[in-house]
């Protein structure tokens, strides 16, 4: 032969790179997902028999963060055509200096949604990076499961198709805690405790019977039943709670009369029926009830944000192994992959073939992302398609 022929190298996500796709998913499943700091993960390479150095990671990644930006729209894009979140935030640190900004104290935002579950980065925990993030609505009336923070009460002012649907949990938190701090009201407070959990388990036995396709008004008998039983726990709550308050009000004011010729003394004052911790908590509770009760017309809003809370889980014990971000731009990567892979972990899609589908997409596309992002968005793509990515993906046979 004239010369020798040889079969075309594979394509590679970066074109000048010496390493190959499946390394790159690698490094991003174990940091991102597993929340390993990348000095670990580089430890584990070597053992495979391929060391990389810093760097070369480094400016791998920042290459690598463009091609998920198309993705991040689009799975932003969904988010907004849906009609219930759960919201959520925790700090972040970002080792950059930005003008303007003292400290490197960042947060990440979640909100989850029942197709995408979506990671914001912003230097700040004011109202408005939920009004941001929430401004490209489609629906009129949607619901937002939340905890008491003032953002979102800002939010549901500002954006009238918000309706604010607080969380149960934070309240039986409080009562909980209130006997920790204070253990004289310790058995108050888990009166009230009690009283939750009932709610709870009323609730629990009204979904069994809830069809999600028909309106509330048409549901069955049966959850008509349960759904008076619980208005009916609801209300006696919200009078308990006003009754104590009227009592300790009245007891606080009191007028005390002056003593009467003959008498030594004055009686002494009555005092309050409740402790200041006891009122601050029944004032909360009475402050945000019509968001309390959110779920009792609309059984499709949980009655806590732990979704919210278990979305953002993983994220905050990779920040208590790496501490944070580098720079600005790491933590734009990974608000992209807390997004995607999260989302497609609650898909049932496997993460690491996903993952290698897509970055071998964009190595076929000449080192960018695909033009056509269907085949990677799971609400978007074939039931064939889900069951494919949902299994490992396929590996080459060994060498004998």
């Amino acid at each position: 032969m004239p010369k020798i022929i040889v079969a075309p190298p594979p394509p590679k996500v970066i074109p000048k790179s010496g390493y190959g796709t499946s390394i790159w998913v690698y490094i991003l499943i174990h940091k991102f997902l597993y929340g390993q700091p990348l000095n670990r993960i580089l430890r584990s390479l070597t053992n495979y028999g391929s060391p990389i150095a810093a760097g070369t990671m480094t400016a791998g990644l920042k290459k690598l963060s463009a091609y998920f930006t198309p993705l991040q729209e689009a799975f932003y894009n969904h988010q907004m055509t849906e009609l219930w979140f759960n919201n959520d935030e925790s700090r972040w640190k970002v080792f950059s200096l930005v003008e303007g900004k003292i400290g490197h104290l960042w947060y990440l935002w979640v909100t989850r949604s029942p197709h995408v579950i979506h990671f914001t980065i912003a230097p700040t925990r004011s109202a408005q990076v939920p009004l941001a993030h929430f401004s490209q609505l489609l629906a009129r009336k949607v619901i937002v499961v939340c905890d008491r923070y003032s953002a979102y009460k800002m939010l549901a002012r500002v954006n009238s198709a918000i309706i604010l649907a607080f969380c149960w949990v934070h309240v039986r938190r409080d009562f909980i805690n209130l006997g920790r701090s204070y253990p004289p009201l310790d058995e108050w407070g888990l009166e009230w405790v009690a009283e939750i959990g009932k709610l709870y388990h009323i609730n629990k036995q009204r979904m069994a019977h809830w069809q999600e396709q028909l309106p509330l008004a048409q549901q069955s008998e049966l959850f008509h039943q349960v759904q008076a039983r619980l208005e009916h726990h609801l209300e006696q709550m919200k009078e308990r709670c006003a009754q104590l308050l009227l009592g300790d009000q009245c007891a606080r004011t009191t007028v005390v009369l002056p003593p009467k010729k003959g008498r030594k003394k004055a009686p002494a004052p009555v005092p309050g029926e409740l402790h200041e911790a006891q009122r601050k908590l029944l004032v909360s509770l009475q402050k945000h009830w019509l968001g309390l009760i959110v779920f009792v017309t609309h059984p499709q809003a949980p009655m806590d944000n732990n979704r919210g809370e278990m979305a953002i889980r993983g994220p905050v014990v990779g920040r208590k192994n790496f501490y944070g971000s580098g720079s600005i731009w790491s933590a734009e990567l990974a608000a992209k992959m807390y997004t995607q892979l999260l989302t497609v972990v609650q898909w049932g899609l496997n993460p690491e073939h996903w993952a290698q589908d897509y970055l071998t997409a964009c190595a076929r596309n000449g080192g960018a992302a695909p033009t056509d992002l269907t085949p990677f968005l799971p609400w978007a793509m074939s039931e064939e398609r889900r069951l494919f990515l949902s299994k490992p993906a396929p590996r080459l046979p060994e060498s004998p």
